[in-house]
């Protein structure tokens, strides 16, 4: 699961200099060697190492939790609820504690980290200004290859994203749907390169005014079904009006619904994972402690 905190990092990484290498980790993510070692140690000795600011409010722990939990909490206008912080806290939490790695806090939009992921690309006037619409949960590969046939659509392709809001998507997805609230969404979309621009709360159904107010030349929807809206109308129905709808086939089976599924099924193992993880971090910081003590 790549969330918009990995992409954060990926984008400070980036800053740094020119061609940008990610390495992917087997299933054993752990940063440290099996005798409690930094595995960046030669690197940090030889002077080459250097460190992304951590994106505070997110963490696979924490979608997770919300995962297993089946609660609303999470979503943007509801209170807090304290079974939800208790659980959550459960499940990054190893006998002695937390580690602020892979431990859970709550995340705060602001407009700086819309703009620090954001493209900031106005549309042409030789674009061609293509709509998509929908929960983008939990942004996966399914969404990222559906956007790339889409931006292989057009010469020039400029695309927006209409995502919907929290309550719109429960009553359309059911359960505690959406996993990430609206301002999560938001950032995991903007990270996508082939989006230019996201609409905040977009309406259910694709308007007249909206298609006019973007000068939108086409819309396209993925081979998910599309749930009628409130009164029972298609939410698609006037840019098939304007013969502008189109349904793009991404390729990919992967949806939010599956991953929900797997992480389900792996839920006693995945516990387990966290804790073991978390106690070894906390190892860590113990020593670093230490480290630090003997030193003054």
């Amino acid at each position: 699961m790549v969330h918009y905190g990995h992409s954060n990092q990926l984008r400070q990484a980036r800053a740094m200099g020119d061609y940008l290498i990610v390495g992917v980790h087997t299933d054993d993510d752990i940063t440290l060697t099996i005798d409690g070692k930094d595995t960046y140690e030669e690197v940090k000795t030889a002077g080459r190492y250097r460190e992304c600011k951590r994106t505070q409010g997110v963490s696979t722990t924490d979608l997770v939790g919300r995962m297993l939990l089946m609660t609303k909490a999470h979503h943007s206008n509801i209170d807090e609820d304290l079974n939800y912080r208790k659980h959550t806290d459960n499940f990054g939490k190893g006998p002695k504690g937390h580690s602020p790695w892979t431990g859970v806090s709550q995340f705060l939009q602001t407009s700086q980290k819309i703009i620090q992921f954001a493209s900031g690309k106005e549309p042409q006037p030789e674009d061609t200004i293509i709509y998509v619409a929908g929960a983008f949960d939990l942004f996966h590969i399914g969404h990222v290859d559906f956007l790339e046939k889409v931006h292989q659509l057009a010469e020039k392709p400029y695309i927006i994203a209409g995502l919907h809001f929290d309550q719109e998507v429960n009553r359309y997805k059911g359960k505690n749907y959406p996993i990430m609230n609206i301002h999560e969404r938001t950032l995991s979309v903007l990270a996508c390169r082939y989006v230019s621009e996201v609409v905040i709360g977009a309406p259910y159904a694709v308007t007249a005014d909206l298609l006019d107010h973007f000068r939108v030349a086409l819309v396209c929807h993925g081979m998910t079904e599309v749930v009628p809206d409130k009164d029972g109308s298609d939410p698609y129905e006037e840019p098939k009006r304007r013969g502008i709808f189109q349904l793009v086939d991404s390729g990919s089976n992967l949806t939010t619904d599956l991953i929900v599924q797997r992480i389900i099924k792996n839920r006693l193992e995945f516990e387990a994972r966290n804790q073991k993880k978390e106690a070894k971090e906390l190892a860590v910081l113990e020593a670093m402690k230490r480290l630090e003590e003997e030193k003054h």
